[in-house]
């Protein structure tokens, strides 16, 4: 583990997870995987900056775990127990990620033993809106090419939780509109123009979310109005089987990913653009990365009779996460 510089006077971490077929850099700041390189491939497997004060000046959640509650919640309202409660938006519409202060901006607790890293961080009642103090713990641990992570939170008293692991995937490519992606997901959750569920859950069948065959963004996006959309994963599935995978057809570079959760939100970044270079030089005019998030449902809060997200001391939360980036 490393001192990487200082944010607000609070020292910086960093600690690269080795197995000799993948190294992963994780941080302190936002618990962000920063970095992901596989034997054999020269370029960065997720989007992440080169400095740490490019990230600070511009990052998007990059690699972030978001919470308390990520995605949005609609117009930052929801009901708990009898009592209204009201999250910070951050001067937007929804509230989004946690707010602007979210888990995903906070600087963690990290301690680091070869492929294991430990980050903890413990949330006050009251912080963003939320009711309740909360002890957030993540662990990954690096085997191989696979990355496992298990998150948990115990909270004092029932609160709403609901995290959301933030890699932009590259798989080595400059733009990502050909990497072909593959979900076992025959439903999704629609949503308004702001991006809020409509609490419909529909087919995916005759629409451009349709990743049942796989197919990339080009062929699902023709039209370049981007996707940024949660899929319902069908239950029932072997806890073998990948409930998706990304693949890059020019290197080979192949990601699965295993999951517990009900949901994958799934954001092609169509609209990105920065002035700064990511990993390797890579700036290009959209589809930088391509977002997949196991979560529960966006605005489940509001959405009552969805997978619940409230989370308690004798029910505390719990998510398990397998990444698996291998080339060939």
């Amino acid at each position: 583990m490393e001192r990487i510089g200082e944010v607000n006077g609070q020292a910086m971490h960093a600690h690269t997870l080795d197995s000799g077929a993948a190294r992963v850099t994780v941080m302190s700041l936002g618990a962000a995987i920063t970095d992901w390189r596989i034997a054999g491939v020269e370029r960065a497997m997720v989007l992440g900056f080169p400095t740490l004060e490019d990230h600070l000046a511009h990052a998007r959640a990059h690699g972030t775990i978001a919470g308390r509650v990520a995605n949005r919640t609609g117009f930052g309202r929801f009901t708990l127990d009898g009592l209204d409660y009201q999250l910070d938006t951050g001067g937007k519409e929804h509230h989004l990620h946690g707010g602007p202060e979210g888990l995903g901006s906070r600087i963690w607790e990290m301690e680091a033993d070869g492929p294991h890293v430990r980050l903890t961080h413990r949330s006050p009642d009251g912080h963003m809106g939320y009711p309740g103090a909360v002890e957030f713990t993540v662990e990954m641990r690096l085997e191989g090419t696979r990355l496992d992570m298990e998150m948990t939170a115990v909270p004092d008293r029932r609160t709403p939780i609901n995290l959301a692991q933030h890699n932009y995937y590259t798989l080595g490519a400059e733009g990502v509109r050909d990497l072909v992606f593959h979900a076992a997901a025959a439903q999704y959750t629609p949503t308004d123009e702001s991006l809020r569920p409509t609490g419909e859950i529909a087919g995916v069948e005759g629409t451009r979310y349709d990743f049942r065959v796989p197919r990339s963004s080009r062929e699902a996006d023709p039209a370049e109005d981007g996707i940024d959309i949660n899929l319902v994963l069908e239950e029932g599935r072997p806890a073998e089987v990948p409930a998706c995978t990304l693949s890059n057809p020019d290197n080979g570079v192949v990601m699965q990913m295993w999951t517990d959760q009900p949901g994958l939100q799934v954001f092609n970044a169509w609209h990105f653009r920065f002035d700064v270079d990511h990993h390797d030089g890579l700036r290009t005019d959209g589809y930088q990365g391509f977002a997949v998030e196991p979560q529960h449902f966006p605005d489940t809060l509001n959405n009552p009779g969805w997978p619940g997200i409230i989370a308690s001391p004798d029910a505390p939360y719990r998510q398990r996460l397998g990444v698996d980036i291998a080339q060939g």
